[in-house]
């Protein structure tokens, strides 16, 4: 290990599978950059819907992944491996990692790393990557959103949601989005046309009045469940639905005949376990067409709450209540 970085370092562990309480400090041997790695000391860590399934034993870190959970951080590079051309040592950073953000020190492999937008806290550009990588490759490239199309969101309260209904609406897309009531004014003002409280209303039915019966030409959902049969209700012809994950459960009783007849593409993906080539294009597109305007302030990441490391039991209680606003970030 390079002179300054300790062998050592504090990071948060699953102790088993189960609720918030199983996430526990400890100390782990700091990890060393590969061929084509760096490694970060850590000055945010973003926690994500994956970090959550991965806590309850229903989504493992892929093979040769650490088992610390936490997808994307920022911070500093510290040291390089070998083969490694663009970065350097000092430089600032975040980064898409396949695990292990939930530590003081964390290695990412180069070609998933992105500069800090100009103007943008090194701590908040910790809510970067793992969502602003997820809604590229979903919705404009799965999805292929063009000029013109329309897009509902659902679950918008999230950083997933506030990453969308901002990056689509700075492409000057017409953006609808789900969410609970008290959110629905902030996501508004973050750029959704419509933010329709499910609690209350029945959303096929809102975008339906809204588009004046054509529906909606993509569709992402987190939901599932008896999402599933009123996304395909609410697409346009020629529509598309992109599911990332099932809050509702990935089961549903579903009539196909409107599939065939509005020509319909039903699409899902996951991010982790995507190869690093494919993660490295994924991060140059958002270099050139998304980090401008975080440049320029058009759009930024919403966080929620800072909190300590030690307290990532805490941000995953919250993750769990869903009342949040944006990122949760884990702050060694």
């Amino acid at each position: 290990m390079q002179s300054g970085i300790p062998q050592q370092m504090n990071c948060v562990e699953i102790t088993k599978p189960g609720g918030p309480e199983v996430l526990q400090p400890t100390t782990r041997p700091t990890p060393a950059p590969g061929p084509g790695d760096v490694l970060i000391r850590v000055a945010a860590a973003g926690i994500n819907g994956p970090d959550v399934y991965q806590r309850r034993g229903l989504y493992p870190a892929p093979p040769g992944a650490t088992d610390i959970p936490g997808l994307e951080v920022s911070g500093t590079i510290v040291a390089l491996g070998p083969d490694v051309g663009r970065w350097q040592v000092g430089d600032a950073c975040c980064a898409l990692t396949a695990g292990g953000g939930y530590a003081e020190y964390c290695t990412a492999p180069a070609v998933q790393c992105l500069p800090v937008p100009a103007g943008l806290d090194l701590v908040d550009a910790a809510g970067l990557p793992e969502t602003f990588f997820t809604v590229w490759s979903n919705i404009f490239e799965r999805a292929a959103l063009k000029p013109g199309e329309s897009l509902l969101v659902h679950g918008g309260g999230g950083g997933i949601g506030s990453t969308a209904i901002q990056v689509a609406g700075a492409f000057g897309h017409r953006v609808f989005t789900t969410a609970a009531g008290a959110q629905c004014s902030a996501l508004q003002e973050l750029g959704a046309e419509r933010a329709i409280d499910f609690a209350t209303e029945d959303f096929a039915a809102v975008v339906k009045q809204a588009t004046d019966g054509k529906g909606v030409d993509v569709i992402l959902d987190i939901v599932g469940g008896d999402y599933i049969a009123r996304n395909i209700a609410s697409l346009a012809r020629d529509g598309r639905l992109v599911m990332i994950a099932f809050l509702k459960g990935s089961k549903a009783e579903v009539d196909f005949m409107p599939v065939m007849l509005k020509r319909l593409t039903i699409t899902g993906s996951t991010l982790r376990i995507q190869s690093t080539k494919r993660k490295g294009e994924i991060a140059a597109a958002l270099e050139q067409r998304v980090w401008p305007l975080l440049a320029e302030g058009r759009i930024r990441p919403v966080v929620h709450a800072r909190l300590p490391l030690a307290a990532a039991t805490e941000g995953h209680r919250i993750m769990h209540a869903a009342e949040h606003l944006g990122k949760i970030l884990l702050v060694p």
